[in-house]
């Protein structure tokens, strides 16, 4: 026999009375806000008893409910074993802020619950989230007949980059087209190229150069090659700031050589592009209002929860002619260019109401609170870097072009295996400290490790912090001490 949850009627167990609706709040609220308050204690990482975590948490499907308070008390056991990727310290991979306005908007977004497909299901909604895209579209330098959409991340961005361009580029029978992109672009580019229907030997991944950008001499000789074999070159990826060290590509004169080839430029910014924000980063990026296309990640340079991408095209009706397919049980999609269907401009047709996690904290905070924790991270990378500079024996492999840099300790001497097998014992020996948490990557057989300043919460002290740390634990490593957790 089922039992009703308290504070929901017994003929309709899944609507809780509003009395009960305030209490689910509260109690969760006074979890997160509690979550938020001690994150800067909190262990960065905590995941060694993964696997015995996860196989406890298998069960089958309830057919009875649980107390709120218990489900809560399950989730507060289970979020610690994991990255804290919402912690001051966390430096690594690419971070993704959280804001807490975010959050708020999404519990907004999901209690009225409207689509915002097709701009006839909810005009005002769309509408706000159209606002959110225009302004991103300016920062961006790009015309007013832009389009785009927010999607779940980049890698959807840059699937939907590269089947636009497809379409656009290429005749129906595709198969003779080919792509370039550097040696140091994301890998959503390369799966995005396989899902698009490319083979992987359609796809040219050119050379990098000793600042990790793309080399554009290599770049143009390789579309001659191909277009001399009878190939079909018709997109090119550069990128607008990388994962590995930040590098940010000559975009002007890959426009230049995209225009001259008459190319799709495509310009992979989700990590880098927001810094056109401030005026470093708008320097940095010159030329990307020149790109045909851009992803850019909100849910990193603009701080925001995870699951919050963004594509826009400079000219939107090309993604209009890729997307748009008419069904006679759908409304009729209107005609007035000042309004959008998002379904005509995206691959998704069932879609949540993105647009609010946006729309709410640039709104409640407005853009300057935003420029000016974006100027902080570009300051905090420059600081990083000097500091370390400073210690002989690290070594900046990559110095900061936004606000990632890559460094390592110096080679001994030994051969390269010898010294990697150092630098991870050296990553290691920061990350059991539990100040800051960073990763690594491999370039040219090379391991590295990489510092990523992009969180809101991260400050000047706990970078500091960081620093102690990896200066204490480059004199561990060298001196054979073991750097217990």
């Amino acid at each position: 026999m089922a039992v009703t949850p308290p504070g929901t009627h017994p003929d309709r167990p899944l609507e809780p009375s509003p009395e009960a609706m305030r209490q689910l709040i509260h109690q969760a609220a006074e979890r997160i806000i509690h979550h938020i308050e001690t994150l800067p204690g909190q262990k960065l990482l905590n995941n060694q008893d993964g696997p015995a975590v996860a196989r406890a948490l298998v069960e089958p499907l309830p057919e009875t409910g649980a107390p709120f308070e218990e489900l809560l008390d399950l989730l507060d056991r289970t979020v610690p074993c994991s990255y804290n990727t919402a912690s001051p310290g966390y430096l690594a991979y690419v971070p993704g802020g959280g804001l807490y306005a975010s959050a708020v908007a999404d519990y907004l977004a999901d209690g009225y619950n409207r689509y915002t497909g097709a701009w006839v299901g909810s005009p005002g909604l769309v509408q706000l989230e159209v606002n959110v895209l225009r302004w991103i579209a300016e920062l961006l330098g790009y015309p007013a007949t832009a389009k785009g959409f927010l999607s779940t991340g980049g890698s959807i961005a840059n699937f939907t980059a590269v089947v636009t361009a497809r379409m656009e580029k290429l005749p129906e029978n595709f198969l003779d087209g080919t792509l370039y992109c550097s040696d140091q672009i994301h890998h959503s580019v390369l799966k995005a190229a396989r899902l698009a229907g490319f083979p992987a030997a359609n796809v040219r991944q050119i050379p990098s150069d000793d600042h990790f950008r793309l080399r554009l001499d290599l770049l143009e000789g390789a579309m001659d090659e191909d277009r001399a074999a009878g190939l079909q070159p018709f997109l090119v990826i550069t990128s607008g700031g990388t994962t590995n060290t930040g590098a940010v590509d000559d975009l002007t004169a890959a426009a230049e050589i995209c225009h001259r080839h008459g190319v799709w430029h495509h310009v992979d910014a989700a990590y880098g592009g927001f810094f056109v924000m401030t005026e470093r980063g708008k320097k940095s990026l010159a030329g990307i209002e020149q790109a045909d296309s851009i992803t850019l990640d909100p849910h990193k340079s603009l701080f925001l929860p995870y699951g919050t991408g963004c594509l826009l095209v400079r000219d939107g009706d090309a993604l209009r002619r890729t997307h748009a397919v008419d069904a006679q049980y759908m409304p009729v999609i209107q005609e007035d260019p000042d309004f959008w269907d998002f379904h005509t401009l995206s691959p998704e047709l069932s879609r949540d109401f993105r647009g609010l996690r946006v729309w709410l904290p640039l709104k409640l905070h407005g853009a300057a609170a935003f420029r000016t924790a974006l100027d902080e991270k570009l300051d905090m990378a420059l600081e990083a870097a000097d500091a370390l500079r400073k210690m002989p024996e690290i070594e900046i492999v990559a110095e900061p072009q936004l606000s990632i840099l890559a460094f390592r300790l110096r080679p001994t001497g030994g051969d390269e295996a010898s010294d990697n097998v150092l630098n991870r014992r050296f990553l290691d020996a920061i990350n059991a400290r539990q100040r800051i948490f960073i990763t690594a990557t491999t370039i040219d057989g090379r391991f590295l490790l990489r510092i990523c300043a992009l969180s809101f919460r991260t400050t000047p002290e706990r970078m500091r912090e960081g620093l102690e740390d990896i200066r204490a634990a480059a004199d561990e490593v060298l001196a054979g001490t073991t750097v217990k957790p």
